[in-house]
């Protein structure tokens, strides 16, 4: 039953970390890219309908939102604890955590499918008095949010096979959803090839079709492939010991996401009380950032297991190694985006149907947002290295005062004193602060955590940074 000569050590604590980390987040950047563009692709089709329906969507999101931070927080909980455990060579406490992991998916999924249908119109009438706008929305939430199972599912057998390295099987369930929901994106909404015409609710159902294809595929390698754990649930029962040893680091980073969902929410009503096309630009942004957020997203899943892997086997050096390279990457991954957002705002808004009122208040928002993105990529690699390591409180801590202590009072302030044009400059100020705190909060884990480990002197390579 077990794996002997691959168990004496996984690849996380042996191949050189260069190559480790290429070969880990390529697959995973990817697939992010590849969710990216459907989210894109997704919202293009919305906007062919009209305005008010890419707005509607837009008003929808920081639902969407507080449902990913669920499921990525409780996967994030999951990787860490699965791969420290690997680490230690502790297999029954990392299939335990994997059993763990989806049974807490199922009932999360639950819970947020009874909240979403009975809370669709009183989150949607506390947003917009539009009767359009409003139907639009409550349709489209309470499809997407109402049928969840799939993607509470799809992220946690994620998290499974990126917990044991084999992250190249995560390319293939996340992209066969979102090629699934490109694909039946227009089908749905138009209603070609015989389909009914469905408008927005046609793209609700695309989006939850392909979560549910993604899910069933990586149900299919964690069963088929995945060596290193098994789901059987046989004699199982949930540990409320282990599952507050999940949630202890999974919580700091649900908080911490929902966070951004508060902000949204909170952005959209500052937004809605100068125009419904400055909401929609503002949804537009997110759709367009994560074209470049989302492979950094991609190689923090990559980077997660390694530095945990690493702590629980004490191997400083790689640990070094492996931030110091994400860190580079994701910088300059952000530099390329705000080269983009800078030079072709008018073609990006273009995507999305933009009319003339909505590139008069898109394009300059575009520009100064992207100023953000200078800093943003090294905050959001040692934010989860925060999370590796155990101490995501201090990362959820960070989040919490860049988004909700600095952007949205800074956001109301400019809004109240300057006008629309000013609140844009809210995202590098609170960018600034999420550095200074981000960087304090690393270097005092770091003392703690990674400077008393041994050196390791093996495939790590080089002096150890001064970090």
């Amino acid at each position: 039953m077990e794996q002997t000569a691959e168990r004496k050590e996984n690849k996380m604590g042996i191949m050189p970390v260069g190559r480790l980390l290429f070969q880990m987040s390529l697959p995973m950047v990817i697939s992010m890219v590849i969710q990216a563009l459907y989210n894109i692709v997704d919202s293009m089709y919305v906007s062919q309908i009209n305005e008010d329906a890419l707005t509607a969507v837009s008003l929808v999101y920081p639902m969407q939102t507080l449902m990913i931070a669920i499921a990525t927080g409780t996967g994030v909980g999951i990787n860490a604890l699965l791969s420290r455990s690997l680490g230690r060579k502790d297999y029954e406490t990392a299939n335990s955590v994997a059993l763990h992991g989806v049974s807490l998916a199922l009932i999360s999924g639950v819970v947020f499918a009874a909240a979403s249908f009975l809370l669709a119109e009183a989150f949607m009438g506390l947003q917009t008095s539009d009767p359009e706008i409003f139907s639009y929305g409550v349709t489209y939430m309470r499809i997407c949010c109402t049928l969840c199972f799939g993607v509470f599912l799809q992220i946690t057998m994620e998290r499974l096979l990126t917990s044991t390295g084999r992250t190249l099987l995560t390319m293939f369930t996340q992209g066969l959803g979102a090629v699934i929901n490109i694909i039946l994106d227009p089908i749905l909404i138009f209603g070609y090839f015989g389909a009914p015409e469905m408008g927005v609710a046609g793209a609700a159902a695309a989006t939850v079709i392909g979560q549910f294809c993604g899910f069933f595929l990586g149900l299919f390698f964690n069963l088929k492939l995945n060596r290193e754990i098994r789901l059987n649930f046989r004699r199982f029962r949930l540990r409320a010991s282990l599952t507050g040893e999940i949630y202890k680091i999974a919580v700091p980073s649900i908080i911490m996401q929902c966070i951004s969902s508060v902000m949204t929410f909170g952005m959209n009503l500052i937004l809605l009380r100068f125009s419904s096309t400055a909401a929609a630009v503002f949804g537009i942004y997110f759709k367009l950032n994560s074209f470049i957020f989302m492979p950094i997203f991609g190689l923090n899943n990559g980077m997660v297991p390694i530095i945990a892997y690493n702590y629980g086997a004490r191997k400083r050096l790689r640990i070094n190694r492996a931030i110091r390279l994400s860190a580079v990457a994701a910088t300059l991954l952000m530099l390329a985006g705000l080269a983009l957002f800078c030079v072709i705002p008018e073609q990006l808004l273009g995507i999305f149907n933009a009319s003339d009122h909505m590139l008069a208040i898109g394009v300059p928002a575009m520009r100064v947002i992207s100023l953000s993105f200078i800093v943003a990529g090294c905050c959001i690699v040692l934010s989860s290295v925060l999370q590796a390591l155990g101490s995501a409180f201090y990362s959820m801590l960070t989040s919490l005062i860049r988004q909700l202590i600095v952007l949205l009072p800074a956001a109301w302030l400019l809004a109240e004193t300057f006008g629309l044009p000013a609140v844009w400059w809210s995202f590098p100020i609170a960018e600034i602060f999420s550095l200074f705190f981000t960087v304090l909060f690393f270097r005092k884990v770091y003392r703690q955590k990674i400077r008393p480990l041994p050196e390791d002197g093996g495939n790590g390579t080089g002096q150890e940074a001064a970090l």
